[in-house]
């Protein structure tokens, strides 16, 4: 069990009798990001497989990451509006209900035929992250008029120029922020949405991030906007299920849950999986107000002509 007296890093190891264990570790993010937690991870892995040394050593330049001489924002930072939350939207835990759902290659082939826009591509990740986004904001049936955001962490080690050097150790993720209304994007194609996402994506530059410095300089380090805001952190390329101990790949390797936090319903994640079925695909944990997740489930049921929920406790 972690405490608070477990610092800045927590770690727990459990056996279980099946000849397998748990590791479990507990951190705070402003020391590193998942890209330097995989990195803290394979070194001990590398140790506990009896290296002398890592196989790659943290480069620790954090002060590259300072704000500028006469900090300024220079470009809108949607994902830090503060909004009030006048109608009472942010619900209790305790009234949330918790599913996750998966996508295999089966859905995520039905969701990418609805997505097809003219002269795009439609990786995973955007095809995926509006078709949530889209079909959350219709189950929580919010005002037309509302705006809202989608908000997703990505790794930014090369949006610098020039770019964090390699194997840089500390938190070098960024928020970039797709903003419509609830109307529009409850109304429109599947590809507006992806189209919203990709120009998020390819707004963020050197200045973006500078300016995300600034920001953090001048307001006091804001928390990213909640009201109206659905974020998905994906982790299904950090490589969380490659660390080795000694005992080979993890069968799974991921966050220990998600959809609750400091704001519950507002964070999910792409997790990697491979079902009982042996089909390899993504699992995302959902946290919703009871009506809304059974309405979400409805529309994700419809959107990939299958149902792919599963019952869970992440």
């Amino acid at each position: 069990m972690f405490s608070e007296r477990t610092g800045c890093h927590g770690f727990s190891v459990t056996r279980l009798r099946c000849g397998g264990f748990i590791f479990a570790l507990r951190l705070n993010h402003t020391m590193c990001d998942a890209v330097g937690l995989v990195q803290f991870m394979n070194a001990l892995g590398d140790m506990a497989k009896g290296a002398p040394r890592p196989s790659a050593f943290p480069v620790w330049k954090r002060e590259i990451l300072r704000p500028r001489a006469n900090p300024a924002v220079k470009l809108p930072l949607y994902e830090y509006d503060q909004i009030e939350d006048k109608d009472g939207q942010m619900v209790p835990v305790n009234e949330m209900s918790h599913n996750s759902f998966f996508f295999g290659p089966k859905e995520m082939e039905s969701l990418k035929r609805q997505a097809v826009g003219q002269g795009m591509k439609n990786p995973t990740f955007e095809v995926l992250s509006a078709c949530l986004w889209r079909l959350r904001t219709r189950a929580l049936q919010l005002p037309s008029e509302q705006e809202v955001r989608l908000i997703f962490p990505f790794d930014a080690r090369t949006k610098f120029n020039p770019p964090l050097p390699k194997c840089f150790y500390a938190n070098a993720i960024c928020f970039a922020c797709a903003k419509t209304t609830a109307g529009e994007l409850a109304k429109k194609p599947l590809s507006f949405a992806v189209k919203l996402i990709n120009e998020a994506k390819t707004a963020v530059n050197d200045e973006y991030m500078r300016s995300v410095i600034d920001l953090m300089e001048l307001k006091g380090r804001p928390h990213f906007t909640v009201v109206g805001a659905f974020l998905v952190s994906d982790v299904t390329k950090i490589g969380f299920g490659d660390v080795d101990f000694g005992w080979g790949r993890a069968a799974y390797g991921g966050p220990a849950k998600g959809g609750v936090g400091a704001v519950p319903g507002v964070s999910s994640f792409f997790i990697p999986l491979r079902n009982k079925s042996g089909v390899q695909g993504i699992l995302v944990p959902v946290c919703l107000p009871s009506a809304a997740m059974k309405r979400f489930q409805a529309e994700i049921s419809e959107a990939t002509e299958t149902p792919p929920f599963l019952q869970s406790s992440l």
